[in-house]
Formats: structure tokens, C-alpha cells, sequence
């Protein structure tokens, strides 16, 4: 519970916040729909998935020894 707890950050904070009152907002307005979208966008946080997965959108870092070969670009008409 410990390391569960010590991965979040404010936006994951913002978006369960997000999500449990649009939740409490759709039951109180008997808006089932939008209750059940609250209780959707409460539940990603809570596994911490999100449009791309774990970490899925991110970009590989480049190793600092490796060279980088220059491009060149020729146009074409």
C-alpha cells in the first residue's frame, strides 16, 4: 500500500477528483449515463491507466554514447 500510494501525482489526484464528482453529480441528477462515465473516468486513476496504457506514451531516451547520424534532406521538384 505504501509503494501504491507514493506513485501519484496532482494530476492523477485532479482526475479521480474529477471522476467521483461528475459520479456524485449523475446519481444525484438520476443521470445513469453520466454516472456510470463519473465511476468510468473515477476508476482510471485508480488503476492508473489512461489513453496510453502505463507509460505508454513515452519516448525512449537516447543513450548518451551512442553517435546520432546527421540527415540530410534533398528536395524534390
Amino acid at each position: 500500500m505504501k509503494n501504491y500510494l507514493r506513485n501519484w501525482n496532482f494530476m492523477r489526484v485532479f482526475r479521480l477528483a474529477l471522476g467521483v464528482i461528475v459520479m456524485v453529480q449523475g446519481i444525484m441528477a438520476n443521470e445513469w449515463l453520466m454516472a456510470g462515465l463519473g465511476a468510468l473516468f473515477a476508476l482510471m486513476p485508480l488503476m492508473n491507466v489512461g489513453c496510453c496504457g502505463v507509460n505508454g506514451c513515452n519516448t525512449p531516451i537516447a543513450k548518451s554514447g551512442t553517435k546520432s547520424e546527421e540527415i540530410t534532406y534533398e528536395e524534390v521538384r
